[in-house]
């Protein structure tokens, strides 16, 4: 069986393994790194320097608000300790020994950006700091944030805490499949059953400035400078924009949002299900959609490359797709469907180890 398991979650994890493009229009923005990219594909519309690893201020609290949501522990009363209370930078005004929910805790974490509210959480689902630190640098590896370090669950400037406006995107990506995150972050306020004001959402490209905005998360200090880290969705497709030390951050997501929907519309590859291919069946295990332009339109192109007849394996070769001579994705197309049960088993097998679905 844990050859099985291993030989599946193999598959599952290539099903689609997109080439990173890189579009560079003539489309100025104030930030030193940014980029822009699809959210569900990954795929890379604009970037500005965008793999360089940086200070990122609180657009850290993304990783805390996912650890703590996917940790099952949300219902629960967290007692704050005098370590969270006495955090610098900006706080949601805990006070020592008080009892909130956990959820309340992260919806002042992403609303209010409370660096008290971080270290509570972090020390009720890692057990200290230092234990939180360590889930989020395991959460950052298995999303291949290359380019990213964790010091601490608030974003407060460390020599060893660091991002790149690439790996914001990837998790941002990630941290928008799941739906108790979209509520927390889309949400313009939220008046916890601990207080009789509601904490309002600083993010002010969701609450003011552009209306298909549906997430994102500011941060600042005066080494990082302003970052922000934002989603929106239009017409079926939803886009993430992040910029690092940006003066003018506001509009660098609305410029890079309104070129990213001019330009580009999402187009399906393939659609999961039996094929007919030469007389064949093959198994195609997932949709796929990417963001094309007009032009890319015209020029995509797809191959199917068959393994040899007696690969034991089972898959039966790869598609790849290409825009002229760029390849664009491949994804592995399997002999035929597997059996539901043993990839139902594969999937929880995974989410044990990781404490995260496949996506």
């Amino acid at each position: 069986m844990i050859v099985t398991l291993s030989l599946l979650m193999t598959m599952l994890l290539l099903t689609f393994s997109p080439i990173k493009g890189q579009a560079n229009p003539n489309l100025g923005v104030s930030a030193e790194h940014a980029v822009l990219m699809d959210s569900e594909s990954g795929r890379v519309l604009f970037e500005k320097d965008a793999y360089d690893s940086s200070l990122i201020a609180s657009t850290t609290k993304i990783m805390t608000a996912i650890i703590a949501i996917e940790s099952g522990k949300l219902d629960e009363k967290v007692e704050v300790s005098g370590q969270a209370v006495r955090t610098e930078g900006s706080s949601i005004y805990l006070t020592e020994d008080e009892k909130i929910p956990l959820r309340d805790l992260v919806y002042g974490l992403m609303l209010r950006s409370g660096n008290d509210s971080a270290v509570a959480i972090a020390e009720h689902v890692g057990g200290s700091v230092e234990g939180f630190t360590h889930l989020m640098n395991e959460k950052a590896q298995w999303l291949g944030m290359q380019s990213s370090h964790f010091e601490n669950p608030h974003g407060l400037d460390g020599e060893t805490h660091f991002s790149s406006a690439y790996d914001l995107g990837l998790l941002m990506a990630y941290a928008m499949k799941d739906e108790t995150f979209r509520e927390v972050t889309g949400s313009e306020k939220y008046l916890s059953e601990n207080r009789d004001y509601a904490w309002m959402n600083k993010n002010k490209l969701l609450t003011k400035y552009y209306e298909p905005t549906n997430g994102g998360k500011t941060g600042f200090t005066k080494k990082a400078g302003r970052t922000l880290v934002s989603s929106a969705e239009r017409d079926g497709m939803e886009l993430i924009a992040v910029t690092l030390n940006a003066p003018d951050d506001w509009n660098d997501h609305q410029r890079m949002y309104e070129w990213g929907f001019e330009h580009f519309e999402t187009v399906q590859l393939q659609k999961q299900g039996v094929m007919e291919a030469n007389g064949q069946s093959y198994y195609i295990p997932r949709d796929v959609s990417m963001p094309l332009s007009l032009l890319e339109k015209e020029q995509l192109e797809a191959h199917f490359y068959r393994y040899p007849v007696d690969d034991s394996s089972h898959l039966a070769g790869v598609a790849h797709y290409s825009i002229g001579d760029t390849p664009l994705l491949k994804t592995h197309v399997w002999k035929e469907r597997p059996e539901q049960g043993l990839i139902e088993e594969s999937l929880n097998f995974m989410k044990q180890l990781t404490g995260v679905s496949i996506w």
